[in-house]
């Protein structure tokens, strides 16, 4: 290696010869950044003038992309809050035509409402119910194939990491009913926590004094109308005894009824709960300005190391546009269009293409 770095220096110096730099993270953050239609590699190398397609194909499929480079990346900017939040959920990334990438699987997606081919992504977000801002702290590619992790337990290893290893101060935990499973509310609650999300309606409940044996499935559980307003004392079937939760029936329309629980016991009301559960909206709020301002879905490379690389950056441009979203009090929208704007006053006052 010393020998290879005083062989350039050589050159440069006694030569003048020009040593092409190599390819980097920011080269492609900014190619991402700048884009707005258009993420693939054959139109990065159409308009650089320094590299081609297959030196961004091959630092692609060579670089260690990990969600370690968020973390580092956006924890200066967090505000952080005793009374923050932990929110998990999942999103997937739309490949319905391609059927030769490696991360991409047929699953179930909520945008969809449907099981489509694409890849899964389990992410977690922090938020500061105080300021009304969140960040994006962790997220993990659901790759079975590779790994053999399902969802689930890629959420637990980000909820460890979280409150042991980053040591990050937070009230409680949201997410929906994929995640809320026995299992997990259980890890919550022994670790201090508290957890607030939906149960589905065949989930079975018991009475707080154990009398209950075998259970009543919450959709045909009745309240009484003080329950109702206030919550009930419970436990549910399948987690350890000693756990009680408060359940709330919450309406959202004549149609449709939404049941919360949480092992928050000093909520008094359906009120307190759904303050609560509101920030769970957060993390869609997120996936919404990833998908639509990152060209996350866009990369078409077949290669899972090329996928995860381009999953990565995407995430940090993220992180970009929400730390330049913050000090201008502007959203991720506006500060992507406002890349054209220039363009579009300058196209308008003197057209390089005329109408007629």
């Amino acid at each position: 290696m010393k020998n290879k770095e005083s062989d350039i220096r050589f050159l440069k110096k006694n030569l003048g010869m020009a040593v092409r730099k190599k390819f980097n993270r920011l080269d492609y953050g900014q190619y991402l950044l700048s884009s707005v239609s258009n993420f693939t590699q054959t139109n990065y190398a159409e308009h650089s003038k320094e590299f081609s397609h297959d030196a961004l194909n091959r630092w692609m499929r060579k670089e260690k992309a990990c969600s370690n480079h968020v973390w580092e990346h956006v924890k200066n900017d967090i505000i952080f809050s005793d009374k923050g939040y932990l929110v998990f959920d999942d999103t997937v990334l739309d490949k319905s035509y391609s059927r030769k990438i490696e991360l991409a699987r047929r699953q179930y997606s909520g945008n969809a409402k449907a099981t489509i081919m694409g890849i899964g992504i389990v992410t977690c977000v922090y938020v500061n119910p105080e300021t009304d801002q969140f960040w994006i702290i962790d997220y993990r590619i659901y790759a079975p194939d590779f790994d053999g992790k399902s969802k689930l337990v890629h959420a637990l290893e980000m909820y460890h990491n979280a409150l042991y290893i980053k040591r990050l101060p937070f009230k409680g935990v949201l997410m929906d009913t994929w995640y809320a499973t026995s299992g997990f509310m259980s890890h919550i609650h022994k670790s201090g926590k508290y957890f607030y999300c939906p149960i589905k309606e065949n989930r079975k409940i018991a009475s707080s004094d154990c009398s209950d044996v075998i259970g009543v499935q919450a959709k045909d559980f009745i309240l009484t109308q003080e329950e109702k307003l206030s919550g009930y004392n419970c436990r549910l079937c399948g987690m350890d005894k000693s756990i009680r939760v408060k359940l709330f029936l919450v309406a959202h329309s004549t149609m449709r009824n939404e049941i919360l629980v949480s092992n928050d016991l000093s909520l008094s009301s359906t009120v307190d709960i759904q303050n609560a559960s509101a920030h769970r909206w957060k993390i869609e709020q997120f996936h919404r300005e990833l998908k639509q301002n990152t060209g996350i879905q866009a990369c078409q490379c077949r290669n899972h190391r090329a996928q995860r690389t381009h999953i990565s950056v995407c995430m940090l441009l993220w992180v970009r546009f929400n730390h330049i979203a913050q000090k201008t009090s502007q959203n991720i929208y506006q500060i992507k269009k406002s890349l054209w704007s220039d363009y579009l006053k300058a196209q308008l006052q003197s057209p390089k293409l005329t109408f007629a």
